[in-house]
C-alpha cells in the first residue's frame, strides 16, 4: 500500500545544481528527468537558462527569505491484524485532519516501508504554521474524537516529535505543493544525542548532515530537521525530515559513502539512539488505498 500526500533549526528547499561530484548512473537518469520536468514547466525566458545550467537570477534572493514553521511527526505501532478495511478507515481519518481544523498545511502518511527496531508500522507527517495551531491540534475536539475511534481502536502504541523549522518562504516550499511534492519517499529519522553532547557536538554533527543533503539536489527535494519540543514524548532529542523524488533517490543517499561517513564519524560516536524509517508517497489525486 502506498497513501497519498497532498500536502537552532533548519530546513533547506535543495537549490537545483549539480554536485561535484561525479554522479551514478542511476542518480545521472533522476536528475536528467527532473530537467526535462523543469523545461518542460519553465517559462519560456528561462529555458535557455536551464540547458545552460544557469540559474533564474533572482532565486538567489528568494532562497534567502524563510518562514518558520513546526513540524509534526507520528509514528503508530498497528495491532499485527489489521485488516485492510481497519488500516483504511485509519490512514483515512488521519488524513482528512487537515480539513476539520486549521492551521495544518501540509501532510503525509503512509505503511513504514521496511521493518524497525521499535515495531513502527505507519507514520504521519503533518507541517503547521504555528506553535499556537500546533497546540490546538492536539486539543481539538475531532482530532481527539479521531484517536480514540480510529487510531488507539487499531494501534497499540505512538509516539510524537514536534521540532520547529524553516523553509523557503514561498508558496510551493510551505505547502509542499507542485510536481515535486506529488511523489517521492518520505524520510524520517529521530535521534537522541547523548546529553553531554546537546550544543556544539549536535549542532556540529546536524550541520555535517545538512553538508551532505545540499550536495544532493537530484535526489532530495526539501529536509528539515529541529529540537524536539513535544511535551508528550522525549524519547528523542531532534528530529529530521527529508523529502526524496523517488525510491531510487532514496536508495543512492542512504547507501552513499558520504552519508555513512557523517553518520559513523559526527553521529555514531555521540547519539544514545536512532531511529530511521520510511514511506512512499503517490501522486496527488490518487485515493489512499
Amino acid at each position: 500500500m502506498q497513501c497519498s500526500s497532498y500536502g537552532c533549526s533548519i530546513s533547506i528547499c535543495v537549490p537545483h545544481r549539480f554536485t561535484q561530484s561525479p554522479l551514478s548512473f542511476h542518480a545521472f537518469q533522476i536528475r536528467i528527468s527532473f530537467l526535462a520536468n523543469r523545461f518542460k514547466s519553465a517559462p519560456k525566458n528561462q529555458r535557455m537558462m536551464i540547458l545552460c545550467g544557469v540559474e533564474d537570477p533572482s532565486s538567489n534572493l528568494r532562497s534567502e527569505r524563510k518562514r518558520k514553521v513546526v513540524e509534526h511527526v507520528c509514528l503508530l505501532k498497528a495491532k499485527q491484524d489489521l485488516s485492510e478495511e481497519e488500516e483504511n478507515d485509519m490512514l483515512d481519518y488521519l488524513y482528512t485532519t487537515q480539513y476539520q481544523m486549521g492551521g495544518i498545511v501540509a501532510i503525509s502518511l503512509g505503511r513504514v516501508s521496511a521493518p524497525n527496531p521499535e515495531y513502527y508500522t505507519h507514520a504521519l507527517f503533518m507541517r503547521f504554521q504555528k506553535k499556537e495551531n500546533l497546540e490546538k491540534f492536539y486539543g481539538n475536539p475531532f482530532y481527539l474524537k479521531v484517536l480514540k475511534d480510529h487510531i488507539m481502536t487499531y494501534c497499540h502504541g505512538l509516539i510524537n516529535v514536534d521540532y520547529e523549522s524553516e523553509v523557503e518562504d514561498e508558496m510551493l516550499s510551505i505547502f509542499r505543493k507542485g510536481e515535486e511534492f506529488n511523489h517521492g519517499v518520505e524520510f524520517v529519522l529521530l535521534i537522541s544525542f547523548n546529553e553531554d553532547a546537546l550544543g556544539n557536538l549536535s549542532e556540529h554533527a546536524l550541520a555535517s548532515l545538512t553538508s551532505v543533503m545540499l550536495e544532493s539536489p537530484s535526489l532530495i527535494v526539501q529536509f528539515t530537521q529541529g529540537l524536539n519540543f513535544s511535551p508528550s514524548s522525549k524519547a528523542y532529542t531532534h528530529g529530521v525530515v527529508i523529502r526524496f523524488r523517488s525510491v531510487e533517490a532514496f536508495e543512492i543517499f542512504i547507501n552513499s559513502k558520504e552519508y555513512k561517513d557523517v553518520w559513523l564519524s559526527k553521529f555514531q560516536p555521540i547519539v544514545h539512539k536512532s531511529l530511521s524509517l520510511h514511506f512512499s508517497v503517490d501522486p496527488v489525486g490518487t485515493e489512499i488505498m
